[in-house]
């Protein structure tokens, strides 16, 4: 029954979009006699966001591209403020941040609040498959990953104190670009993101976002920056970016066997996520130390062999590593 609602809905808009009384009657016709299936609609209603003056067609897009790609769903506020990042800018301007209505009229009904949660959803699932086609949304991730990456590096962030918890109601992006930006670039990594990337991790561990990441993936809490050396190479070898992971490691200083306040290596951490790519990046470098003590006593070496990852295992192997 939801079914059929939204698309009796979504024709209805499509009619009403047709710009003469002609078009709209052929439109019309076109719905009554051979009907009008719910990818069609979503083309002519994407076609009609893509048409719009101004800035509104590009905020349709960007509202799309972050409600359909995002890695969990988005609060209202979360997506506003993502939509007011500006490549090329080094502050958040918050006179460019739109109110809600603005956001979700953008996409001419095809996203909505949920009023629970205050999370941001497609109006249906089978839109969430549309979007996924490949081509419809080609830089979704490309997008996402900027934004984020740009959001951390502004001024505003790095000028947050790193021996306390922010408040994350003023800058309600803060955490999701913590702990997702990786995620995206990994599937697209533009030369502009990967500056964005080297930028963003020259400033680690001083820097609140490595400290929010820290936390997320550690059972080991902490807000003070001198507990712990939680680098730049431990966060692209959790995410698992070896092009980032290789020009960190080329970097003079960078110390590939570098512990955390637990012990955790770089190493260790990708064997612990299952990045392959990345363990096999690591265990090709000359001074790598695959028996460095964890705080608990185990070792790279013993990670791999328990089976929690057989084709790491089988990596190591590979390359003499056991």
């Amino acid at each position: 029954m939801l079914l059929r609602f939204l698309l009796v809905a979504l024709n209805i808009d499509v009619i009403l979009g047709e710009t003469s009384l002609a078009r709209r009657k052929k439109m019309l016709q076109s719905v009554a006699t051979t009907g009008v299936d719910l990818g069609s609609v979503y083309d002519q209603t994407l076609r009609r966001i893509k048409e719009r003056k101004g800035d509104r067609a590009r905020l349709g897009i960007e509202v799309l591209m972050w409600v359909s790609h995002a890695e969990r769903p988005l609060r209202i506020e979360e997506l506003c403020h993502a939509l007011a990042v500006e490549v090329g800018t080094t502050d958040l301007d918050y006179e460019n941040i739109r109110p809600p209505d603005t956001v979700l009229g953008s996409c001419l009904g095809l996203v909505m609040v949920d009023k629970e949660t205050s999370t941001v959803r497609l109006i249906h699932y089978t839109l969430q498959e549309y979007l996924s086609r490949p081509g419809i949304l080609p830089d979704a991730c490309k997008v996402l990953a900027q934004s984020c990456l740009v959001y951390l590096n502004y001024d505003c962030i790095k000028g947050l104190p790193v021996d306390k918890v922010p408040n994350l109601g003023e800058m309600p992006l803060l955490k999701y670009s913590s702990f997702y930006w990786g995620s995206h670039a990994k599937i697209k990594l533009s030369d502009r993101a990967k500056a964005l990337t080297l930028e963003l991790l020259g400033q680690y561990p001083t820097h609140i976002p490595s400290i929010l990441l820290f936390n997320k993936i550690s059972d080991y809490n902490t807000s003070s920056v001198t507990r712990y050396l939680f680098t730049g190479l431990h966060c692209a070898s959790y995410f698992g970016i070896i092009e980032v992971m290789a020009s960190l490691i080329e970097t003079k200083g960078c110390n590939i066997n570098q512990g955390d306040c637990t012990g955790i290596t770089p190493l260790m951490l990708a064997a612990q996520w299952g990045n392959e790519g990345a363990v096999a990046l690591l265990l090709t470098q000359d001074n790598i130390d695959p028996n460095k003590p964890h705080i608990r006593g185990f070792t790279t070496k013993r990670l791999l062999h328990s089976g929690m990852e057989r084709t790491l295992w089988s990596s190591a192997e590979s390359i003499n590593f056991v």
